[in-house]
């Protein structure tokens, strides 16, 4: 009986490919078979565009389907079955590479893949490569320290208009603002009452083609900010 192979959770950055670490190229070159996660409707993925100029020509890439739907069963179960065809290089042996943008634990669609795995191959072997994140390049960017000494910093999302930022906003000084793309105008009356709309800065595709610093938020509600958009703002 072939002895199982292992699965990397490895974080590709944020868009440049420079900001790869050594390990993660390492290990993207040793690996037997590459995964990347795209939608249903279209195959295309910025994490294996990301790590193409470290890919070696023996590389097998495959390309796993995700369904972007609400229904929680539909989307429960592609992670299933994508988990399975995971599990199935497993365990012929073979060492299997999942990228991700950023980092795996952050945000990250491997998150979803390492608890289904769990499921369909209790005895997987897995190790996770960590990743810069997109709110660390931008920070970096944009000179701009996150928190220091005392200070305490939320990493939330945008998707649902600030919510989380109101529950907790009195209580933080800095906070990250991911898929700023989302609910502009609810996201700014959030950051305007919780005290973080006057030291708030908004960057699209960080560190790639197109990237765009916005100062002004209140120009966001008048156009459509890119997928890539995030919000780094203080008190």
């Amino acid at each position: 009986m072939n002895q199982s192979g292992k699965l990397y959770g490895v974080g590709v950055g944020p868009g440049d490919p420079e900001l790869l670490t050594l390990k993660a190229v390492r290990i993207i070159n040793e690996a037997d078979v590459i995964f990347t996660a795209a939608s249903a409707k279209r195959d295309y993925s910025l994490a294996l565009e990301i790590v193409r100029p470290h890919l070696s020509s023996k590389a097998i890439i495959k390309s796993l389907s995700f369904t972007m739907t609400k229904d929680k069963e539909a989307t429960e179960a592609a992670w299933d079955s994508n988990a399975e065809e995971i599990a199935t290089v497993l365990r012929d042996g073979k060492n299997a590479a999942f990228l991700t943008l950023g980092d795996p634990m952050t945000y990250s669609t491997f998150g979803y893949i390492l608890k289904s795995l769990k499921g369909v191959m209790p005895d997987a072997k897995v190790e996770t490569i960590p990743g810069i994140t997109s709110f660390h390049a931008a920070a970096a960017r944009l000179n701009r320290t996150l928190v220091e000494a005392e200070e305490s910093l939320l990493i939330t999302s945008g998707a649902y208009g600030g919510d989380q930022l109101l529950r907790v906003g009195q209580s933080i000084e800095n906070i990250v603002m991911l898929k700023a793309y989302k609910n502009i105008k609810q996201n700014n009356e959030a950051l305007k009452k919780a005290g973080f709309f006057r030291n708030s800065v908004a960057i699209s595709r960080c560190g790639r083609e197109g990237e765009e610093i916005i100062e002004n938020l209140d120009e966001l509600e008048i156009r459509t900010p890119d997928y890539w958009t995030l919000v780094i703002a203080g008190k």
